[in-house]
């Protein structure tokens, strides 16, 4: 990955260089919390900014330093926005190999927040249900930023629905993946609102979030239907406001890919965002390949590496054997 942060599935969490996105695999639940009305300070975080009140001075060091971060990236030739080109190629073996250790491994424990995994195998983890995205800002948000932020996750679901294969679209109501993006002076509306939209969510998946280090740049948690399941039922990605525009939209790329289940990093992944090298901001052809093998309807939440890779195999020879546009 980049150095943003991950969290997806059972609360598997990554950070390096620029140390922002955040992963896991699916977030433990509670299994017998009732529904709870929605809290004041949830309502509040869904309201316009307030008028006149400019960003503490936290938010405004959080936006230079990133802005840094970003310049300092560029210079050296990362960050790149190509997918990939001549002097990244990759064969099917390399696919397949990557496959296994981005789909069908965990970066950090199931249910333990930020402890490494072992490296032990894990199952296939993805949506069967229809994803329906929406987007929410914290009030503190700048107002001139939002529109972009909105454009840039509708043209990505709307390309992820097209690699996948998969339902994916835009809802004002009944979205099951919600994109919020956050400031830091609206850090104290996150939990609350993760807790409005899972209220089950086990007490674990939420301490992550009550001292994010500026290292997180982006999180995203995902949430099995059933407990200990491997499918997705709802995905929450949480992205810095701060961040400038390349930053942000690497976050909205990485963020919700890992949501719909490609929740490790591998260094070895290339050309990838799933590497924690930042050599790419965007999702590259090489991830969209892993999409589409994750999202071959034979491939099933809970598969094991041992039934999940014939298949695996025979899709990535089909791939990386096809010179065409995907």
């Amino acid at each position: 990955m980049l150095t943003r942060g991950k969290i997806t599935g059972f609360l598997a969490l990554s950070a390096v260089l620029l140390a922002g996105c955040t992963g896991s695999e699916l977030a433990p639940r509670k299994t017998s919390t009732k529904p709870a009305e929605r809290p004041q300070s949830v309502v509040q975080a869904a309201m316009p900014a307030p008028a006149g009140v400019p960003p503490s001075q936290a938010s405004l060091d959080l936006s230079d330093y990133y802005s840094r971060v970003q310049r300092n990236l560029l210079s050296r030739g990362l960050l790149r926005t190509d997918g990939g080109g001549p002097d990244t190629a990759f064969t099917d073996t390399m696919l397949i190999r990557n496959f296994q250790k981005i789909a069908l491994e965990d970066e950090y424990e199931r249910g333990n927040g930020l402890k490494p995994s072992s490296g032990a195998a894990s199952a296939i983890k993805k949506w069967t249900k229809p994803v329906r995205m929406n987007v929410e800002f914290g009030p503190r948000v700048p107002v001139d930023q939002r529109d972009w932020d909105r454009r840039q996750v509708a043209a990505y679901a709307a390309r992820l629905g097209r690699i996948s294969g998969h339902p994916v679209s835009m809802a004002s109501t009944g979205a099951n993946f919600h994109v919020l993006f956050m400031s830091e002076d609206d850090k104290d509306l996150i939990a609350p609102r993760i807790q409005a939209l899972v209220p089950d969510v086990n007490p674990t998946a939420l301490r992550i979030f009550d001292n994010l280090p500026r290292a997180i740049h982006c999180v995203v948690v995902a949430f099995s239907d059933t407990v200990g399941g491997y499918d997705y039922g709802t995905a929450i990605a949480v992205i810095r406001s701060e961040h400038p525009e390349l930053l942000r939209r690497s976050c909205i790329h990485e963020e919700i890919a890992q949501g719909f289940g490609l929740t490790n990093d591998d260094p070895r992944a290339r050309p990838s965002i799933f590497n924690d090298d930042d050599e790419f901001a965007l999702l590259t052809r090489h991830d969209e390949m892993l999409l589409k093998i994750l999202y071959d309807p034979r491939l099933t939440p809970g598969m094991t590496a041992e039934q999940a890779l014939p298949i695996v195999r025979e899709r990535a020879t089909e791939l990386a054997g096809d010179p065409g546009p995907i």
